[in-house]
């Protein structure tokens, strides 16, 4: 397996600018470490601690105390394929969904909103619109008590 086909290059991204709606779950520092295909970061904090941003969810999660300890803690169970989703990844190369330069795989209906993890679920997005969108939903639904139901206004509303 080479990991490299689960993930995004960073280069050539304003991550501060695509981030900009993730600001609020974020420490003010942070490092940008390695960028899944679902757009989930892994990130590093000045402690040197590992974090998981799954933005399909809307959480920020500690993984790891070092990146020496997430390193050695990727191979233990199933850690590298909640992590990276490699199965979900694989799923979509196989359903024929490829992505572009500046695209991950964004969700139709976001996981935070009920939709699930399956390719079918999937689709080319730019990194721009999903992180965008995923971070105005995450804000607007962050307080509300779980099994909240939640009603979707579109632009065709009247």
């Amino acid at each position: 397996m080479n990991l490299s086909d689960y993930l995004l290059s960073q280069d050539g991204h304003d991550w501060p600018s695509l981030l900009a709606e993730w600001a609020e779950v974020f420490p003010p520092e942070f490092t940008i470490w390695i960028v899944n295909r679902l757009g989930d970061l892994v990130v590093v904090l000045p402690d040197g601690s590992v974090h998981l941003l799954n933005v399909g969810l809307g959480s920020l999660k500690r993984i790891a105390d070092s990146r020496e300890h997430f390193v050695n803690a990727i191979d233990e169970g199933d850690n590298a394929s909640q992590w990276l989703a490699i199965p979900l990844v694989d799923a979509c190369v196989a359903s024929g969904i490829t992505l572009a330069v500046g695209e991950c795989y964004g969700f139709k209906v976001p996981p935070m909103l009920g939709g699930a993890y399956e390719a079918s679920n999937l689709e080319p997005t730019s990194l721009a619109v999903h992180y965008g969108l995923l971070g105005q939903i995450h804000r607007q639904i962050k307080d509300l008590p779980d099994g909240t139901p939640i009603r979707v206004r579109t632009g065709h509303d009247g």
